[in-house]
Formats: structure tokens, C-alpha cells, sequence
């Protein structure tokens, strides 16, 4: 595994940062467009690039197909599992090189979790939006970071933060933004609940909605058991679908869905993970609820 912390001059080779398919622009006023849904998805974690492309293309055909925006997730490093034994990804120089890669191949846009202020500029030659993970989402010099790389930073709202608590972190995020327009989405990921457990309260997106940026509702680490198995979380699949297609009911601009062909066989997060076959009826039923409100 690559550490996270390798410095910058040997992380330049496998990537170049201006193999962009889509302006930073662009993408923020499709993100923007409140009467549009748009996702967030892809596998937990960078298992390997050909997983990786199947499962781009395939949420790419289908996100086109119902007219939504897409922007494929994948982390090159989780540096939060709840062992050390446990798989974290392949680390910042190989992982920024798939994204680039898939990006520029794939003519796609890219998020990725970063954990450093280093990360932050690295990453942000290459992603097209930064993500702040929840339990990072106090750390000023991060945050800041991220949202002076330009790029558009989705933040993570913490599982131990009330939603308004928030209005701190995006002050944060604003006094740092060039010319003083942060472009910022908001993610409301569940919050604590007594021991491995986790409750999404719908009350959260409005009340995050209220701060004036994108909300987003991540679906999938929603239905978390956090430590649920011992040495890694556990996870209930089978409502991840049910609270996504609440949060669109309760105002959510966009969705958060990490997703693998083979969730039982996944290298992190397969619990919580909805099946890639299943993302299209997934979807599809999301864009129903959007329409009937």
C-alpha cells in the first residue's frame, strides 16, 4: 500500500491534471439545478481499476438514460476502518492515477475522499469534487484546504453533529473560498445512536438545506452498523433504497450510493452497499418520487 502521505513530486507521473471532461462550471450548475436530481456513486473503495470502469459505464448508461447527473465515487484510501487489518484502498499516487484515467477515458467526473491538507491539493489536480469524510468535518485546515483547491467540496456532515451544527463548518468553508463563493455540497450521512447504530432523521435535510448549498443524502452509509461486526461494520442493505427515496421525498438535491456488482464480496462497506444490477430500478423509482412532488 502507498502512504497517503507520499510526497507530491513522485505523484505526478501517473495522472495529469488537465484531462478535465467536464468544467468545474459546468458541473456546479448541474449540481445546482434544484428541479434535477444528481448522484453520487460507485464502489466503497478502489478494489481495482477494472472494477472500477464496470461499474462506471454501467451507472454512466444508466444515469444518462433517466437524465441524471452522474459523478463517479471511489476512495483511494479509507483511513478510518475499524481495524488495522483491513483492506484501505491502494494509496494517493495509484488511486489519483485510476481516477484520472477512468475520467478521461470515461469522459466522466470524479469525487474522492481526501484525509490531509496535502491530499487536498493533490487530489484537487485531478478530482473533480473533493469529499470531506463525517468524521473530518471539523477539521478547519482540511476543510480549508479543499475548498482553496477550487474545486467543488462535498462535506460530510459528522455523525455526531446536529444538522445546524453545520453552519460552522460552511463558514468555515466560505471564508476560505477563492473570490468568496464556496461551491460546496452537504451530505447528511445518519447520526449516532446508541451502540452500532445509526439514525437518518428526514428532519436533517431541510434544516441542512436552510445553510443554502446542495443537499445531498448519503443512502448507503446511512444504513451503517458502525463496528456492527467485531473488527469492521456491519450493515443493512435492504433499506438503503427506502431511506433515498425518503430524503427525495423530504427535499434532498442529490444522492450519495456506494455500489459493487458482488456487495458479499466487497473490500469494505459490502454490508451497506446496494447491488450494481439493482441500481436502475434504484434510480428509477428515486426520479418517480422527485416527479410526484
Amino acid at each position: 500500500m502507498i502512504p497517503a502521505t507520499e510526497r507530491r513530486d513522485k505523484a505526478v507521473a501517473p495522472f495529469h491534471p488537465s484531462a478535465v471532461p467536464v468544467s468545474s462550471a459546468q458541473l456546479w450548475r448541474a449540481l445546482n439545478d434544484r428541479r434535477r436530481l444528481f448522484l453520487l456513486a460507485g464502489p466503497c473503495v478502489i478494489e481495482s481499476e477494472e472494477l472500477c470502469r464496470t461499474i462506471a459505464r454501467k451507472l454512466k448508461q444508466t444515469c444518462a438514460k433517466l437524465g441524471l447527473t452522474y459523478v463517479f465515487k471511489a476512495s483511494f484510501d479509507k483511513a478510518n476502518r475499524s481495524s488495522g487489518k483491513s483492506f484501505r484502498g491502494p494509496g494517493l499516487v495509484e488511486g489519483l492515477g485510476v481516477l484520472a484515467r477512468l475520467r478521461e477515458d470515461l469522459d466522466l467526473p470524479v469525487v474522492t475522499d481526501i484525509h490531509t491538507e496535502e491530499q487536498a491539493e493533490m487530489a484537487g489536480e485531478v478530482c473533480d469534487v473533493l469529499q470531506i469524510p463525517a468524521f473530518l468535518c471539523r477539521q478547519t485546515d482540511l476543510i480549508q484546504a479543499a475548498v482553496a483547491t477550487g474545486r467543488i467540496v462535498n462535506i460530510k456532515k459528522g455523525q455526531f453533529l446536529a444538522p445546524l451544527d453545520m453552519r460552522n463548518v460552511v463558514a468555515k468553508a466560505a471564508e476560505a473560498a477563492p473570490g468568496g463563493r464556496a461551491r460546496l455540497l452537504v451530505t447528511e450521512r445518519g447520526t449516532t445512536f446508541g451502540y452500532n447504530n445509526l439514525v437518518a432523521d428526514m428532519r436533517a435535510l431541510p434544516l441542512l438545506g436552510s445553510l443554502g448549498y446542495p443537499v445531498v443524502f448519503d443512502a448507503t452509509h446511512s444504513v451503517q452498523l458502525p463496528g456492527g461486526a467485531g473488527d469492521k461494520s456491519s450493515g443493512q442493505r435492504e433499506f438503503a433504497p427506502v431511506l433515498a427515496r425518503c430524503a427525495v421525498a423530504a427535499g434532498a438535491h442529490g444522492l450519495f450510493i456506494e455500489t459493487h456488482p458482488d456487495p458479499d464480496r466487497a473490500l469494505s462497506d459490502g454490508p451497506n452497499m446496494i447491488p450494481l444490477a439493482e441500481m436502475p430500478k434504484v434510480l428509477a423509482q428515486l426520479l418517480r418520487v422527485k416527479k410526484a412532488l
